[in-house]
């Protein structure tokens, strides 16, 4: 799959089918390896005699001085690598290299590589560049899964690319006690498709026997009340120390007004990166945020390394959850929960990775005894009397025996006096895997506050067992639909979706006819969930004509699982002068326009006609007879809508025209030809416009998906551009702004 925002092409990134995207540029010649990651096909360079070699793309890409650009390629070799931009001026006239810092080590197995860095003032164009140093000729060095472009960053991230990263340089971080502070390019296997991570490591050294740490000297301004969650990969030393990750919280004098610290339990031997994670609510005083990380008992010269660092609003587990993340995760230790009854002892699993559901860690449940104990998790609010709740949570036995655990809700009113619980669902536990125990229950009258309750039963002694996952949330509909006839679409919400799954959304007609619905990567055809909600807007929705919606869950074997089906909606355009323009990649253009007159159909067709001597008629060959071409006069009422329709016919892209329904017209995609725009009248500021748009029928576009952010929010302009000034300069409207496209 080609990395998003790649500037180079599918062959280039991958080297399949070939090794065209590459040349030689020093020392090397090339060839189409095998074995790659993105793709069979890998880049094989190879020493024409011992020392360095290098290998550049074909072509160059052009780049916007001032801006920062990021490259990055896994790897393989028997010596150390370094990868590179080379900086171009007008006539292909190099300007400067930035190189990547040498591996730490050689790996014949994959590897990631990359640097990042500021085009110079008169670069118009950027190269990759491919360089490792042989000691000898005929060896070959192999590239795969090569990116430039700009900086792939965490979506919503509070803290910028290069303190998340520091493929720059390491300004982003700045020493607190006892360390000093580098970057290193150590040999690490990173995922093919783990875009976030990069080449270089932070490298917070311990100058001294003792405690030693680091913090991101940003300082991104947050929300009071709002729960957030910090995390990085940490590689800890091979030596025995403590390692951890805090967030801290300041108020606007600068000064820190809370910390959580989640000290990461590493396995032995711990050898690899690590993700550790810390969340907490914003004090009621806090302004800004930032994030720490350290060693404790550290020896001298003792390193702790850094990647992908990231602070974000704290996610919900589970759609619209009212728990903690701190209470539903257990990433850094057991949050608010507590043994109300029983013998139980709380702890977090430990080491990392040895038992979850999410995360790393899970909860561990341990009874001396073959009793019950009751847990209960903090108390959240969030909670409306007379509403349906659900509690849920994901067990494992991991040791002696449960035979039972029961799930229930226990409610407070305002002032946290005491309401009772709800009914426990006690469950029969078959065997050691993982379990999910929901429990509903209907808030009693005064309740505003409910923790979630577990009820465990023992069968031994020395009983062990590990909760993840707790979640708590107003049951809302499975499966919703909405109708926005001013905006011209049908709004589809799914909860509860089960993740890792596939998904297929069929809209189905009031004549029976099923149609795939679109969305982020094209018509929605088993793709996988990877949210437990999932909310399509249908621009495609027919006019004036009842419709429903079929989801379809298939199982990751491809087996179907479950399926729903949606109540029936429609949408309608009151005015039947007025007809739907609309793109259905880019949905944020679309029109709805004043009809001057329909078209009147013609449906070409290719046919030869031949005389034959001797006989009356004509023989004539025809071809298949084509779709609908027609011209469709319409009007723009202002200089609004004129400048809308030009954004929605720049493109050249297949549109959808919708008009209402019993005009004989059906909902028709096409593309549009030559356009006039003629004046209505002689006065220079009349605003009203007549357009001719010749239609010609085209097919339903199929690999088309919905042109979006995919997350994008302000979070992320907002942590990149210092000022509006900024903004503007990089992006020619607000849809640039939206999708991150920005000026040539």
């Amino acid at each position: 799959m080609a990395i998003p925002g790649n500037l180079l092409s599918p062959t280039t990134e991958s080297i399949d089918p070939n090794t065209s995207g590459w040349t030689s540029k020093l020392n090397c010649t090339i060839g189409k390896g095998t074995g790659g990651r993105n793709g069979d096909g890998c880049l094989a360079v190879k020493s024409v005699a011992a020392g360095e070699m290098q290998a550049r793309t074909v072509s160059s890409y052009s780049v916007t001085a001032g801006t920062t650009y990021q490259v990055f390629a896994d790897t393989a070799g028997v010596v150390g690598e370094r990868i590179g931009i080379r900086w171009l001026a007008h006539g292909g006239l190099e300007v400067g290299i930035t190189w990547s810092l040498t591996t730490s080590a050689a790996s014949s197995a994959w590897h990631r590589v990359g640097v990042a860095g500021v085009a110079p003032p008169i670069a118009v164009q950027a190269q990759v560049i491919l360089s490792s140093t042989e000691v000898g000729s005929l060896v070959s060095h192999y590239w795969e899964n090569v990116y430039l472009g700009l900086p792939i960053t965490t979506q919503g991230n509070l803290l910028p690319f290069n303190t998340e990263s520091s493929e720059v340089d390491a300004s982003g971080w700045a020493s607190v006690v006892n360390a000093s502070v580098t970057r290193q390019v150590p040999v690490i296997n990173w995922a093919v498709d783990n875009y976030l991570a990069g080449g270089h490591t932070l490298a917070m050294t311990a100058v001294a026997s003792g405690n030693a740490s680091i913090l991101a000297v940003d300082r991104p301004t947050v929300t009071p009340g709002e729960e957030y969650l910090a995390y990085a990969y940490l590689q800890p030393p091979t030596i025995a120390s403590t390692c951890w990750i805090e967030l801290r919280f300041y108020d606007s004098n600068g000064n820190q007004v809370g910390a959580q610290r989640s000290t990461l339990a590493p396995p032995t031997p711990a050898t690899g990166m690590y993700r550790q994670r810390a969340s907490m609510v914003a004090p009621a005083n806090a302004a800004t945020c930032s994030v720490a990380a350290g060693l404790d008992s550290a020896s001298a010269g003792q390193v702790l390394r850094l990647e992908t660092a990231v602070v974000i609003v704290a996610p919900k587990l589970q759609a619209g959850s009212l728990l903690t993340y701190a209470d539903s995760s257990f990433e850094q230790g057991v949050g608010g929960w507590t043994t109300a009854s029983g013998v139980a002892t709380l702890a977090r699993t430990t080491p990392w990775g040895e038992s979850w559901y999410s995360g790393a860690y899970a909860l561990a449940a341990t009874s001396a005894t073959a009793t019950a104990s009751t847990m209960r998790s903090g108390t959240v609010g969030g909670i409306i009397e007379g509403e349906n709740f659900r509690a849920q949570a994901l067990i494992h036995p991991a040791a002696g025996s449960w035979p039972t655990v029961g799930v229930r809700v226990h409610w407070y009113d305002a002032v946290g006096a005491d309401l009772g619980t709800s009914t426990a669902t006690t469950y029969a536990i078959p065997g050691s895997s993982w379990y999910a125990l929901p429990s509903d229950a209907i808030a009693p009258a005064g309740a505003t506050q409910a923790a979630v309750e577990l009820i465990a039963t023992a069968g031994a002694t020395s009983s062990v067992l590990h909760v993840d996952q707790v979640v708590l949330w107003q049951v809302l509909p499975q499966t919703a639909v909405s109708a926005d006839s001013a905006a011209g679409y049908v709004t589809l919400t799914l909860r509860e979706l089960p993740l890792d799954y596939l998904v297929s959304v069929h809209r189905v007609a009031e004549d029976g006819s099923r149609t795939l619905v679109r969305g982020p990567d094209g018509l929605i055809d088993q793709q996988l969930i990877d949210s437990d909600l999932l909310v399509i807007e249908d621009h495609e929705a027919p006019m004036g004509v009842q419709v429903y919606y079929t989801i379809s869950i298939y199982a990751p074997s491809g087996a179907l699982a479950s399926s729903r089906t949606s109540s029936v909606v429609s949408l309608t355009l009151a005015d039947i002068n007025q007809a739907w323009l609309k793109d259905p990649g880019n949905p944020q253009r679309n029109l709805k326009v004043m009809v001057q007159r329909a078209p009147d159909w013609t449906r070409p067709i290719d046919q030869s006609t031949f005389v034959v001597r001797g006989r009356r008629n004509k023989v004539t060959f025809s071809g298949k007879r084509q779709g609908l071409e027609g011209d469709l006069a319409i009007w723009t009422r202002s200089n609004t809508e004129r400048k809308a329709l030009h954004l929605l016919l720049d493109s050249g892209n297949t549109l959808l025209w919708q008009a209402a329904p019993d005009l004989g017209v059906d909902d028709m995609y096409v593309t549009v030809g030559q356009v006039p725009e003629a004046r209505v009248g002689a006065l220079a500021q009349e605003q009203i416009r007549t357009w001719t748009l010749p239609l010609t029928e085209a097919d339903m576009p199929v690999t088309t998906g919905v042109n979006g952010s995919g997350g994008r929010t302000w979070q992320d302009v907002l942590t990149e551009f210092e000022t509006w000034q900024r903004v503007l300069d990089t992006f020619a409207t607000w849809e640039d702004v939206l999708l991150n496209r920005r000026r040539e």
